[in-house]
């Protein structure tokens, strides 16, 4: 090859590269990937397993900026409740209020300078449980002290007749025992009706400093009920014959002032909140109904009391 040759022959080849290098930056960057040692996530739904929370069918919004009475309806009054106790249930804002932070505060109140010594508040709930089956929770602080009755319990729609149509206590404690009082009632307090109660007491001692969440699932078509205090069943017990359908059966939230179950004990001067929080209705337990019914058998059924 000739030396002219040789170099028109290298002119030609540096141009093609310097036309290719040319092409090649004249096209848009390529987005850097972003630096990462874990590997893309996995949507929940996909996660063997795994199962969303069941959604609530009923959650009252229990915010500051609504009343009271547009999830409950107070019941009024100071004769005794049929246990002489000697609270006046009223509907005064100072007894029963939501807070910004989204609570429901039921608040006793002693003051032995006013006329009425004892106030507090009893609501019931518009919404009834209203299906055939479901779950029912509620996060609680409750106030333990001498003469103080928290509950939180279900009585069926009014007209009802008490106790033959039933009645469901999920929390209830009294005079600071620290013990919660599960229960099922669907007859009098009397040698004759002596098995018509259904009753495990379980001990909290964290309960006047802890939130508890208690829980409550029923099925109406296999006649089951299963009691839980933090997601764990302390009581089962079978749907009573003769006693109201549960859906028809609606939530009672109050605070009692001394009476028959305190032992005729009143509560020193001072405020008594009890504070909820978390309140809600679902369709499925934790777990499905698998779950309820092998905890179900493993649970204990309540004594007769």
């Amino acid at each position: 090859m000739s030396f002219r040759h040789a170099l028109d022959s290298a002119f030609e080849k540096g141009k093609a590269k310097l036309n290719e290098f040319q092409a090649n930056n004249n096209r848009p960057p390529v987005p850097a990937r972003p630096h990462s040692n874990q590997p893309p996530p996995v949507p929940t739904s996909s996660k063997p397993g795994s199962s969303a929370p069941a959604a609530a069918y009923w959650q009252p919004n229990l915010h500051a900026s609504r009343a009271v009475t547009e999830d409950f309806r107070h019941e009024l009054g100071d004769h005794g409740w049929g246990n002489n106790e000697s609270q006046n249930y009223t509907n005064n804002p100072a007894n029963s209020f939501y807070t910004p932070d989204g609570k429901l505060v039921v608040r006793a109140i002693a003051d032995s300078t006013q006329q009425q010594r004892y106030t507090s508040a009893r609501l019931t709930s518009h919404q009834t449980l209203s299906r055939p089956r479901g779950f029912l929770s509620v996060s609680i602080q409750a106030p333990c002290a001498s003469g103080i009755w928290p509950a939180f319990w279900l009585l069926p729609a009014d007209p009802f007749v008490w106790p033959t149509d039933g009645e469901v206590d999920i929390f209830e404690s009294w005079n600071g025992d620290l013990v919660n009082h599960s229960c099922l009632h669907w007859g009098f307090f009397n040698g004759e009706d002596w098995n018509k109660h259904r009753v495990v007491e379980t001990h909290v001692p964290s309960m006047p400093h802890s939130v508890h969440t208690f829980g409550f699932a029923w099925n109406q078509d296999t006649g089951k009920l299963l009691w839980y205090i933090d997601g764990a069943p302390v009581m089962k017990a079978n749907i009573p014959p003769g006693t109201r359908p549960m859906a028809d059966f609606r939530i009672i939230i109050n605070v009692a002032m001394g009476g028959n179950v305190c032992g005729g004990k009143l509560p020193d001067n001072g405020w008594y909140d009890l504070v909820l929080s978390d309140l809600k209705m679902v369709d499925d337990p934790a777990g499905g109904w698998d779950r309820f019914e092998h905890e179900w058998n493993q649970t204990k059924e309540g004594r007769a009391g």
